[in-house]
């Protein structure tokens, strides 16, 4: 699937800092890859990651199985999931940075998602 991720979170999801992207919806359950959409300003796909393992559960149990892979402080995670009972995690791993970043309709897509897409 392919996701789009604030540039600041993108920056550290390829350096490794952030192993988690925290999600409210989760993807169906064959999806193992995950490609990077860097929003505005950059506006490309920058790289992918493989799925190591999603974690869905009540907001507390996750951030208590995530704070020191998150990235982010537990302020921006608990505005994040405001008003909800549960969280969708997914773990990080064999993050791979393109040599050359991608436009969306590399991948048929014609406008950047809201959330993800799949691809």
């Amino acid at each position: 699937m392919l996701l789009s991720i604030n540039p600041e979170h993108v920056e550290n999801i390829l350096s490794g800092v952030k192993k988690i992207e925290f999600r409210k919806v989760r993807c169906k359950s064959d999806v193992n890859k995950i490609i990077i959409y860097a929003t505005a300003p950059q506006k490309m796909v920058v790289g992918e990651a493989e799925i190591e393992e999603i974690i869905e559960d009540d907001i507390n149990k996750v951030w208590a199985q995530t704070k020191l892979l998150a990235g982010i402080s537990y302020s921006f995670f608990r505005s994040y999931y405001k008003g909800k009972k549960k969280a969708i995690a997914y773990k990080l791993c064999n993050v791979e940075v393109y040599e050359e970043p991608k436009n969306l309709s590399d991948y048929g897509i014609s406008c950047p998602p809201q959330s993800f897409v799949y691809v």
